[in-house]
């Protein structure tokens, strides 16, 4: 099986805390782009981000699409801060992949952060 796609739109992006875990399973960044535009975004006490696909009030958010080796992505799963799962991403451009989002339940009581776009902008903006 080839490699799989996997939006990343937090700590596993590039540069950040926990990137290593992509690279540390042999994952290859492929391009940034976002979301459509039917996502929120919050800041998990200031660690992490945890996106949610909503309804209505959605916006589009900054991710990293990176390939990752089948082999590889529990692995990574098992890495990410709890709240957060692999579930189906749908990409601006109409592509749909895999990708990191939050669990409603986490989000709660959270600020959110939907309007900085991403949360690389959100941890360099004023907050």
């Amino acid at each position: 099986m080839s490699a799989i796609h996997l939006a990343v739109n937090g700590t596993l992006m590039r540069g950040l805390e926990l990137n290593r875990n992509l690279q540390n399973v042999g994952a290859a960044f492929v391009t940034e782009t976002t979301t459509a535009s039917i996502y929120r975004l919050w800041s998990i006490d200031d660690r992490y981000p945890a996106m949610i696909r909503v309804a209505e009030g959605g916006s589009a958010i900054i991710v990293e699409v990176w390939a990752v080796p089948p082999e590889g992505i529990c692995e990574i799963l098992l890495q990410e801060p709890p709240g957060l799962a692999i579930g189906k991403v749908y990409l601006a451009d109409g592509e749909v992949v895999l990708g990191v989002l939050g669990e409603p339940i986490v989000c709660k009581n959270q600020q959110e952060i939907t309007a900085w776009g991403g949360w690389r902008a959100y941890q360099h903006g004023d907050r």
